[in-house]
């Protein structure tokens, strides 16, 4: 058996996996990444990229029709092959030559296989040949296996060949009917997806549209999805799947109703694929998400088991994954030299933003971004709050933007601190927004100083000056 001894082994080469190995070689150390499917991961080839190209042209092509002048030039319907073809672009022909190439430039040892602890740091890779290695690592192991689709317990489901997030994100051609149980992002946003490339699509939304974001963002996006023809059946329950001979799956309600379709998609949540990496051997129950302290060392894991990502349940969203990553990779090698670790609020080596000012864009028509808290969460946390809303529509950078633009605007102010822990956006193009409100939810920046950050007029940020006068100076 051949033996290798690194600094650092990361199990999982996707964004969260690179980021980790990235900087701990750029601090000096060595590392070695373990992958057993495509080196760049789930983000890059069955989420968020291909995703959002699914959705990219059906975005552009309805924000040419809001425009009178570009309306009239934007004649004929959605190319649906060029569409997949440009998702297929983005998902790299679904080939990782090019995130291979980046981890060799970046001095990344990789090694392709399934990757089992086998012992304190010390991990064992079995190759397609059956070949195995063993990867010694000095200092930590870092488990950044992410999460897969959570497939519910309902008669006759896995029967039916049902589609993950996956199959809908690299399918090769668009189904003529499409259900899809649950209501989250995954499903809202393949709901927009397939409706406009010409699905007939049917959403059994048992806890709603959107249900963790504010309850506004929701019903923006539900009255949406009905305009563009789809049907959103809220509170619906699926209780039983089949696939008939014939290829037509047939999803039954616990109201009575059975909805028929050439495809379903299941979307209602994720599990951590942790079942088969060897937690067992080292004391941790596998299949489950691992838990971990403000550094991303694992609980119970001996202080040299580190977890990044999706896996350790805290945030299941790429970019916060990556935040994690260069916080961990930073604390390991800061563990490694004995130097200081800064694992209080805000500090370099914690991820107090995981907690605190998480961010997210949903693809949808119309976009929800949002940051920190909802109205609900900071209630149920016990802040002394105060809610302020307006009418995205009203503000004049909106009008502009698109004829009948229609949205809403949203911050939640800790009335005790007088600053923002919260802000939503729902409406047209608002994903370029957010950002600003991330800064502000992180520096919490008093509203006596955000008074002086005048939005430049007209556009649609003139919203944040109008927000500040319905609070009141």
């Amino acid at each position: 058996m051949t033996a290798f001894e690194y600094d650092v082994v990361v199990i999982g080469a996707g964004p969260v996996g690179e980021n980790v190995a990235d900087r701990v070689v750029r601090s000096g150390l060595t590392a070695a990444i373990v992958e057993r499917e495509l080196v760049g991961g789930e983000c890059s080839y069955w989420a968020c990229m291909p995703t959002k190209a699914l959705l990219r042209s059906a975005s552009a092509l309805r924000a040419a029709r809001q425009l009178p002048g570009a309306r009239e030039a934007a004649t004929g319907h959605l190319d649906v092959a060029a569409v997949l073809g440009r998702r297929d672009s983005f998902a790299s022909q679904w080939k990782d030559d090019g995130q291979v190439s980046w981890l060799e430039s970046a001095g990344i040892a990789l090694h392709r296989g399934h990757g089992r602890i086998r012992s304190a740091r010390v991990v064992q890779v079995t190759g397609v040949d059956g070949v195995t290695v063993t990867l010694t690592a000095r200092h930590a192991v870092v488990v950044a296996t992410g999460s897969s689709a959570l497939l519910p317990d309902i008669p006759g489901l896995r029967e039916a060949a049902p589609w993950s997030s996956r199959e809908a994100a690299s399918a090769a051609s668009v189904p003529r009917r499409l259900a899809i149980i649950g209501g989250g992002v995954v499903a809202a946003e393949m709901a927009t997806a397939f409706g406009a490339l010409g699905s007939s699509v049917t959403v059994l939304a048992r806890d709603g549209v959107l249900p963790s974001a504010e309850p506004f963002a929701g019903e923006l996006v539900t009255e949406s999805l009905r305009e563009a023809g789809v049907s959103v059946r809220l509170g619906a329950n699926a209780v039983s799947v089949s696939r008939d001979d014939s290829g037509t799956v047939h999803v039954d309600t616990a109201d009575g109703e059975q909805v028929e379709a050439d495809e379903v998609l299941v979307a209602v949540g994720r599990t951590p694929n942790t079942q088969d990496i060897g937690l067992e051997n080292v004391g941790l129950a596998p299949g489950v998400w691992l838990a971990v302290d403000d550094t991303l060392r694992v609980v119970g894991g001996g202080g040299w088991l580190y977890a990044a990502g999706d896996v350790n349940r805290r945030v299941l969203l790429t970019h916060q994954g990556k935040y994690q990553a260069r916080a961990a990779g930073d604390v390991i090698v800061a563990r490694a030299r004995g130097e200081k670790v800064e694992d209080g609020q805000w500090g370099r080596h914690a991820v107090t933003a995981d907690e605190r000012a998480v961010p997210q864009v949903i693809f949808t028509d119309p976009e929800v971004a949002s940051v920190g808290l909802t109205a609900a969460a900071a209630a149920a946390a016990g802040l002394r709050i105060r809610v302020v809303d307006y009418d995205l529509g009203a503000v004049a950078g909106s009008s502009l933007h698109a004829d009948g633009y229609k949205g809403h605007a949203r911050m939640v102010v800790d009335e005790d601190r007088k600053v923002i822990i919260g802000f939503t956006l729902a409406g047209p193009d608002v994903a370029e927004l957010i950002h600003a409100a991330t800064i502000a939810v992180v520096g919490e920046v008093p509203l006596d100083r955000l008074w002086h950050a005048v939005p430049a007029y007209p556009t649609v940020s003139e919203v944040w000056l109008r927000l500040l006068e319905t609070y009141g100076r």
